[in-house]
């Protein structure tokens, strides 16, 4: 699958973490594609997740965010990933979305 509504944008903690976040906003239409893809990135990180997931500053590996906010006609929807560097760049590759 190749994303066509999220587009990742990446930061490096400069200490082997990354975190990669990607919005999008949509009309009610295009609502089940952009959560088909949320879902396809969380099911991909999770089956090749580095280790425990949860929040870094408490043991976990890595983790993820995701938020669904109705705007009038528009949903803006977010997805936030944190985890080491490497494997946030597989997450990426994966889906076509590094440059």
């Amino acid at each position: 699958m190749t994303l066509d509504y999220l587009i990742f944008d990446a930061s490096d903690d400069g200490e082997g973490t990354g975190t990669w976040e990607a919005m999008a906003s949509v009309r009610a239409t295009q609502l089940p594609r952009v959560m088909a893809e949320v879902q396809a990135v969380l099911d991909w990180a999770t089956a090749h997740r580095p280790g425990p997931r949860g929040p870094l500053d408490e043991g976990g590996l890595w983790d993820a965010d995701q938020h669904v906010l109705p705007d009038g006609e528009w949903t803006v929807v977010t997805l936030t990933l944190t985890g080491p560097w490497a494997w946030g760049e597989a997450v990426m590759a994966h889906f076509g979305a590094t440059p």
